[in-house]
């Protein structure tokens, strides 16, 4: 049905790596990213497009061996009143790892 809201956690799924190689997943609310490049300070997975001024990650799906920069990015976005919007989520349990401004693991994209 159209009038269903989008379930974030679905959010390129269709596209994606199997989860045993890339267990984690980027879910970035770019139309409220506010361009202060905090992430790409901090995570080289993460650029700023200098003619929009939004940020981009390079990847959305990676392992254990990226997670801690994402992490970082996440928690570093001023976006939203400091609840950012970079969204690590672990795909095998669809819990959001960063920012996690509601301490239960629950995603905090809005749309």
């Amino acid at each position: 049905m159209a009038d269903e809201p989008i379930d974030p956690s679905e959010i390129g799924e269709g596209d994606a790596p199997p989860i045993e190689e890339a267990p984690y997943k980027i879910i970035f609310e770019a139309n409220k990213c506010i361009a202060a490049g905090k992430c790409a300070e901090v995570s080289a997975n993460w650029t700023m497009d200098i003619t929009t001024g939004i940020a981009k990650p390079r990847v959305y799906f990676f392992d254990e061996a990226d997670l801690e920069h994402n992490i970082d990015a996440a928690e570093k976005c001023p976006a939203k009143k400091d609840r950012g919007v970079i969204h690590v989520v672990d795909r095998r349990t669809n819990e959001e790892i960063a920012p996690d401004p509601n301490g239960d693991g629950t995603l905090s994209v809005d749309w």
